[in-house]
């Protein structure tokens, strides 16, 4: 496969796109020069883009355009799918799938394993393409392989844990032997995010596939690359090539045809469009995992390491500018640290480098979208025009680029503000104080979401205590998010309006299988044997019943 090709680095071939402001502002209408405008000309090789967007199922002839946001410099023209693509993708799936469930357990998790590898080496190529697409910092842009390889890692190595079949014990000892088989369920449809283009894309499919499973994939339709990279190196490792479809499009127009035709859905996305993948799951009667929206706290305590927390708290707002789903838009300091704690947290925030660039400089990049942008920008201004003091940031920067907005700390937020309970999705935090620790917890849990949390203290026990309370899928003890989201032996996902189901560890991977129970009878039957009459027989079984409880027998 021939690599991306940049001048000496990619970020050398997008003009003005340093935090200097040299150029990169907002995108105007009109003519552009080659020479002086990135927009005027395309930043990727033109024959690397057809070679990914050839793996898209697509016949319609038309395209959408796709742009950088770090400067507006187009990427891509990608090829989009009808109805009728969808239906051709997971009609070659469904081929690939049935060749695919009998290949070993060993040769599907020696691929995966060669995956992990293949990630590492070329770690550089996805970081540009994920920063191209999405304006991430390139520190939040690693995170994707990292993540990657750690979760195909994790499967390669646990696969005959998670699949091979089990013993477990029968009604009668010795007589009657029970085995537990993992089926395969044929097809899954994945429609994954934009704010991680890489890791989202892959990262639910991989135990899927690993389980014997196809995959029919939509990416979102920003960040299209990415994910078809990822399919690529899939390919690469030695995923047969129609094992993995990709179709692209509105969700609006192919989310309905890829549900129609899933055997499981899984999701990443925003509560609302979960609630109607489940309905729709649910008129099937397929299984469904959601990943959904968050408004995600942290707790500082009294005793909390008040650095640790300050340096915890800028990674938990501000990593990929607030576009994660586990990170924090709320923080409740004790009475006893707040002073301290906010001057530290502030001044950390402030001294943050700010800039959308391709190299290891800035510490956030930029919001993905106009969208994105006006979100962000409708909730700081409402919540300043409702009373909320500013403490650090507060502003789009156009000047850095054209989406760019500022890491953002607000204080004195009230339940009238859009932002008290309504997910921005952006780099904005509101602090609130807070005396008594039981009400820290239930302003905590107050709202519908429950994706992720944070407890700073030094006592870590206690610590662990605290997090119980706290009504999330997840939840770190002196740590943003990384603890949990990284250990893919723990399952990871939302509780209430926050998603169902989850990804990573044994839950990650049986949700792609169907239980299958295998049960063996030797010499006897259940029923009356030997002449002996219905009456008799449940006698029998009654004595038989109350022998095996004394036994201590479940």
């Amino acid at each position: 496969m021939t690599p991306l090709t940049y001048a000496r680095h990619m970020s050398e071939a997008i003009p003005g796109s340093g935090a200097d402001g040299s150029s990169g502002g907002p995108v105007v209408e009109g003519p552009h020069d080659p020479e002086h405008d990135p927009r005027a000309s395309y930043v990727l090789e033109p024959e690397h883009v057809a070679r990914l967007t050839a793996r898209i199922v697509a016949t319609t002839g038309t395209s959408a355009q796709v742009h950088s946001p770090i400067n507006g410099a187009p990427l891509a023209n990608i090829p989009q799918s009808s109805t009728e693509d969808v239906a051709e993708a997971f009609r070659r799936a469904r081929v690939a799938q049935a060749a695919w469930a009998r290949v070993s357990v060993d040769e599907r998790a020696r691929i995966l394993h060669r995956l992990h590898d293949i990630v590492l080496d070329r770690q550089d190529e996805i970081m540009d393409l994920i920063q191209l697409e999405s304006g991430k910092a390139r520190k939040h842009a690693f995170d994707e392989p990292l993540h990657i390889a750690l979760t195909a890692r994790y499967y390669a190595r646990t696969a005959h844990r998670h699949l091979d079949t089990q013993r477990r014990p029968g009604v009668v000892p010795v007589l009657t032997r029970v085995e537990l088989n993992r089926v395969p369920k044929g097809v899954v449809g994945i429609i994954s995010p934009w704010n991680y283009p890489f890791t989202m894309a892959l990262c639910d499919g991989l135990p899927a596939l690993l389980a014997g499973n196809a995959v029919v994939a939509k990416p979102d339709a920003q960040t299209m690359l990415s994910a078809l990279l990822g399919a690529q190196l899939l390919e690469d490792a030695g995923f047969p090539r129609d094992l993995w479809q990709v179709v692209a499009g509105p969700g609006r127009e192919l989310g309905t045809p890829i549900i129609e035709r899933s055997d499981y859905i899984c999701f990443t996305g925003s509560t609302a469009t979960g609630k109607i993948i489940a309905k729709q799951a649910a008129e099937r009667l397929i299984g469904c995992s959601l990943e959904l929206g968050g408004k995600n706290p942290i707790l500082v305590l009294r005793d909390a390491d008040i650095e640790r927390a300050a340096e915890g708290a800028v990674r938990a707002c501000f990593s990929n500018a607030g576009q994660l789903c586990v990170s924090t838009e709320r923080m409740f300091v004790a009475d006893a640290v707040y002073d301290r704690f906010v001057e530290r947290f502030v001044a950390r925030t402030k001294a943050m480098s700010l800039g959308a660039t391709m190299d290891w400089d800035a510490d956030m990049g930029t919001l993905i979208s106009a969208d994105q942008l006006d979100t962000v920008t409708a909730h700081v201004d409402d919540a300043v025009a409702k009373g909320a003091r500013v403490l650090a940031g507060g502003s789009a920067r156009p000047d850095l680029a054209p989406y760019y907005f500022e890491p953002t700390i607000l204080e004195g937020v009230t339940p009238e503000m859009t932002c008290f309970g309504n997910e921005t999705f952006g780099p904005v935090v509101s602090i609130y104080r807070f005396h008594d620790e039981a009400d820290a917890i239930a302003r905590a849990n107050d709202g519908e979401y429950g994706l992720n949390g944070s407890v700073y203290t030094r006592d870590t026990e206690r610590g662990r205590q605290v997090a119980r309370q706290i009504k999330c899928g997840t939840v770190n003890v002196n740590e943003a998010f990384g603890a949990t989201f990284a250990s893919i032996d723990a399952p990871m996902g939302g509780m209430r309006e926050s998603g169902m189901g989850r990804r990573q560890g044994a839950e990650g991977i049986h949700r792609y299988t169907e239980t299958q129970s295998v049960a063996t009878q030797r010499l006897i039957r259940f029923g009356p044997m030997l002449g002996m009459s219905d009456e008799g027989y449940a006698k029998f079984m009654t004595a038989s019943l109350r022998f095996m409880d004394k036994l201590g027998r479940a």
